[in-house]
């Protein structure tokens, strides 16, 4: 893959570039001096016994189109990015202008941002502007995982219940839009046992929370659940300090059954949440966490003006 990355092929580009403008200018001055052909201009080619191919130069206006295309790409060549990694006159990139939109849009929206920045997220759910606001940035940054209705799907946490790992409340959610959060379950089979202690463990994981399990297994693997008590707690409440989940309630972010979790407890598991601090400004975070914290609270909106 490197291969594809180094100098090497820019300046191949480039090449191709530059050798294709020359040789459109090549054709183009050959086409300028041609001039009808004596005698009846044609080809000699005849079909159809009277249908006669012409041999006819192009038209002076036409070939003036040709020679200021080539012309305006020559200039736009050299003003902007085009021949390899040659940055251009101007210095001009997409990244460059999507950060300079954003300046401007941060700048226009500075005078509505001021006033949320001071309340607090109890205050914001309050807030019909503030809580329009922060639905849009949740739509536009955290729907693709946690869905439009913020009921996440397998491996996607719901954000409208009372299930948080790792912490709680707005500003808890504020730092991890912001840093992201990475979650990590390691693999504990060689930690329990056997297989079948595995399966054991899963359906005693499984009995924590009444969900269907085989009984016989359950009190078969209660003995071996202590390699998983370190992080989930010896009745399986979790510790929301490591981002160990509770295991007795029928919250399942990675499906749920006993092959699910025979599968996590066997290879465990790696989640991430990627960090929004470059994307979003400190304000958006703030207004962002509110509306956030307010899906899984029962603060009701004030009407929109």
């Amino acid at each position: 893959m490197s291969d594809f990355i180094n100098s090497g092929w820019a300046l191949y580009v480039a090449g191709i570039t530059i050798a294709g403008l020359v040789f459109c200018a090549f054709i183009l001055m050959v086409a300028s001096k041609r001039k009808v052909m004596a005698n009846d201009n044609t080809t000699g080619h005849t079909w159809d016994e009277d249908l006669r191919e012409l041999n006819n130069p192009l038209p002076r206006w036409w070939m003036w189109l040709f020679i200021i295309t080539v012309v305006f790409a020559a200039v736009y060549l050299a003003l902007y990015p085009g021949l390899g990694s040659n940055p251009g006159a101007l210095k001009w990139s997409s990244a460059g202008q999507w950060e300079v939109e954003q300046d401007k849009a941060r700048t226009a929206m500075a005078p509505v941002y001021a006033k949320f920045t001071a309340m607090s997220a109890a205050d914001l759910a309050k807030d019909a502007q503030a809580m329009g606001i922060g639905e849009r940035l949740f739509v536009n940054n955290c729907a693709q995982c946690h869905g439009s209705d913020a009921r996440g799907s397998k491996g996607f946490p719901n954000l409208t219940d009372g299930d948080w790992l790792g912490g709680s409340g707005a500003e808890y959610i504020g730092k991890t839009i912001s840093g992201g959060r990475m979650g990590v379950m390691p693999p504990m089979a060689a930690a329990v046992g056997s297989a079948e202690d595995v399966k054991n463990v899963a359906n005693y994981v499984l009995s924590l929370s009444g969900s269907p399990h085989n009984n016989v297994s359950a009190q078969l693997g209660k003995p071996k659940f202590g390699a998983c008590a370190a992080c989930h707690g010896a009745d399986g409440k979790g510790n929301q300090a490591l981002g160990a989940p509770n295991l007795t309630d029928k919250v399942w972010l990675h499906g749920w059954g006993e092959e699910a979790v025979i599968a996590i407890v066997t290879s465990g598991k790696q989640n991430v949440m990627p960090a929004f601090e470059k994307r979003l400004s400190a304000e958006q975070i703030h207004v962002l966490a509110a509306y956030v914290w307010n899906l899984s609270q029962s603060t009701t909106v004030a009407a929109a003006k």
